[in-house]
């Protein structure tokens, strides 16, 4: 049964930056962990990434129109070639399930090679991987709450379907996550 998207909403600005108290270095060696936060946050804090991906996007974008035109273009080209790759080549899925930033980190790269030959390498760093920083940085570093949890469980449920939950399905992370959740589950009923 297909869900009609909806749009995460904007969480109080207060819940997304609330204090040193509630950001915590992650645990670089349990990584599954460590990405299992990640996305959380990236499905919970979605539509407040946007907006500051959007507002860096303007601000480099009315410095630059064309260089960010060119950049958006490329990026957006090399992703859905990537996913498409990925959909179509075993290995490139295999590789992009298991290591998600890898495929995240080959994109960007790619996309940077390429903007290379057009000029548009500082409209790339700072329209485009800059925020992708920022947000990167901001879902490591933010510890979940319950109603975090709560909501990506129900998206993960497929009772919601978000933007970013259809990026994360692009990359293969949902499946992954939902198997998880059930592992937690089944042990807890043992």
């Amino acid at each position: 049964m297909a869900t009609k998207m909806e749009l995460a909403p904007l969480r109080p600005w207060d819940d997304f930056f609330p204090g040193a108290d509630r950001f915590a270095k992650p645990d670089v060696s349990d990584l599954a962990k460590w990405n299992n936060r990640m996305i959380s946050n990236l499905m919970y804090y979605q539509t407040n990434y946007f907006a500051v991906a959007v507002v860096v996007f303007l601000i480099v974008g009315f410095l630059n129109p064309f260089g960010m035109f060119l950049g958006g273009t490329v990026v957006t080209l090399v992703f859905a070639g990537s996913v498409w790759a990925g959909e179509n080549k075993a290995t490139i899925k295999s590789f992009k399930r298991k290591n998600p930033t890898l495929f995240v980190i080959g994109v960007m790269v790619t996309s940077y090679f390429l903007l290379s030959l057009f000029g548009g390498v500082m409209v790339f760093i700072f329209g485009i991987t800059f925020p992708l920083l920022l947000i990167m940085i901001h879902a490591s570093l933010r510890l979940r709450n319950m109603k975090n949890k709560l909501e990506n469980k129900i998206e993960g449920a497929g009772l919601k379907k978000t933007p970013m939950g259809i990026i994360m399905d692009l990359l293969d992370q949902q499946e992954d996550k939902m198997n998880k959740i059930q592992d937690i589950i089944e042990s807890r009923l043992k």
